[in-house]
């Protein structure tokens, strides 16, 4: 080849790497200075937030600011369609806390494979997306082909993951940890994308020896999670969301091994909230609930004087 052309070739091919470099860098700076856009978050949809999402309340103040800005940053970037029913603000809130929730110990984070959620009234087995499932309801789901960066939620489970936060089950957190898994390329209920690789080894001998104990029946981790290691990931972190005092007392190991993936520790943020909720209860003048026989005042209630 003569030596000219291939300079000429060698200079085309740098160029085209250079403008393909400068359009991601502008890319990722534009979408930078979107992400910290504030915006007002409404009344409205706070009382929202109070009246139906633990989590939320159970936030110290000023961490629940920023969950609200990240909530409203979700819902701006992805579509929520609704199909053959009618939705809310109540539903749409729901599924922004749904994905912020697992991902709210990593402030940066967002959903690579996601660009819309469809909403439908009730189970989804009678739809296009679901040809056959066998037994049991579908209630969620995520992807490839038709689902490819698609989510598809019931709105009826989406409420009710909500309204019983006590029954460890919550299928809006279910359908987004399964996308944090996917988001390294494979789904097999190792999320690499938040696991340091150190702990890779320990967390899959830990998913085989919880799961024989499900198997065996030693164990109140939902059954389902024993179907593969994707799904012993989705239905252990709802266990790890809803009942986090319980997680840590009936499975220490995995309750720590569950903080560390989603940097939180909600056992913490939980019993934090439930003290702070009895000191509001309690009148200063009422009898000390430690059993003293003193005025609250007098006893326990002055470590907060």
């Amino acid at each position: 080849m003569n030596i000219g052309i291939l300079v000429a070739s060698l200079l085309s091919i740098i160029i085209i790497i250079e403008i393909f470099r400068y359009l991601i860098k502008t890319s990722r700076k534009d979408r930078d200075k979107k992400k910290f856009t504030r915006k007002e978050f409404s009344s409205e949809w706070r009382s929202i937030l109070k009246e139906h999402v633990v989590y939320y309340n159970e936030l110290p103040k000023e961490k629940q600011d920023n969950f609200e800005q990240r909530v409203l940053h979700f819902l701006d970037n992805i579509k929520i369609t609704p199909i053959e029913t009618e939705i809310e603000d109540l539903d749409r809130l729901l599924v922004g806390c749904s994905a912020i929730i697992p991902i709210f110990g990593y402030p940066k984070w967002e959903y690579p494979n996601l660009n819309e959620v469809i909403i439908l009234e009730s189970d989804l087995n009678d739809t296009v997306f679901v040809k056959e499932f066998g037994e049991g309801h579908v209630l969620g789901m995520v992807g490839e082909g038709r689902l490819k960066n698609r989510m598809l939620l019931s709105k009826g489970a989406l409420r009710e993951g909500f309204r019983n936060d006590n029954d460890k089950k919550n299928v809006g957190i279910h359908e987004f940890v399964h996308l944090i898994d996917m988001a390294d390329g494979s789904t097999d209920g190792i999320p690499e994308i938040l696991l340091q690789k150190s702990y890779t080894l320990p967390w899959i001998k830990l998913m085989h020896k919880e799961t024989q104990k499900v198997l065996e029946k030693e164990s109140d981790i939902n059954p389902y999670g024993a179907t593969n290691e994707k799904e012993f990931l989705t239905v252990t972190s709802e266990y790890f969301f809803e009942r986090p005092n319980l997680l840590k007392k009936k499975h220490p190991e995995l309750y720590k091994k569950l903080e560390l993936i989603f940097n939180q520790d909600m056992a913490k943020q939980e019993k934090d909230y439930q003290r702070n909720k009895k000191k509001t209860e309690i009148n200063r003048n009422d009898p000390c609930p430690c059993g003293s026989g003193k005025k609250y005042k007098n006893c326990c209630g002055t470590e907060n004087n």
